[in-house]
């Protein structure tokens, strides 16, 4: 089982930022992915950033030039770094990590979801 914690959501008003993290722990061998979605209310989840084992990373049209996904692979920690944040982000934001639990067990957690919430 890989649990999936995250913190950093909060209110922000239009223009600030906000830091969330999510820390992987549990039975991991291997960590491929680890990324960050959203959902908005009446809408679909969105992918928001991902970043893999090697460094690369992918933002969606939506946070690019704002949004910076990071990754802290000793410590199995993703960072989202949200600038000029608008309310249009409002959502609740969810990790997402894939990977293998040993060497042939493939895994795929979300964590619980933390509230963004920017007012204009």
């Amino acid at each position: 089982q890989v649990q999936l914690v995250e913190s950093g959501g909060g209110l922000v008003q239009a223009g600030g930022s906000l830091r969330l993290s999510c820390a992987a722990s549990g039975s991991i061998f291997a960590l491929n992915i680890m990324g960050c979605y959203r959902q908005a209310p009446g809408k679909q989840r969105e992918l928001v950033a991902l970043v893999f084992s090697g460094g690369v990373t992918n933002h969606a049209d939506s946070g690019k030039g704002r949004f910076t996904i990071s990754r802290d692979s000793a410590k199995n920690t993703v960072y989202l770094q949200m600038n000029s944040l608008k309310p249009e982000d409002t959502a609740v934001y969810y990790c997402n990590a894939q990977g293998l639990q040993g060497t042939s067990r493939h895994f795929n957690s979300w964590g619980q979801g933390t509230q963004v919430t920017v007012s204009a």
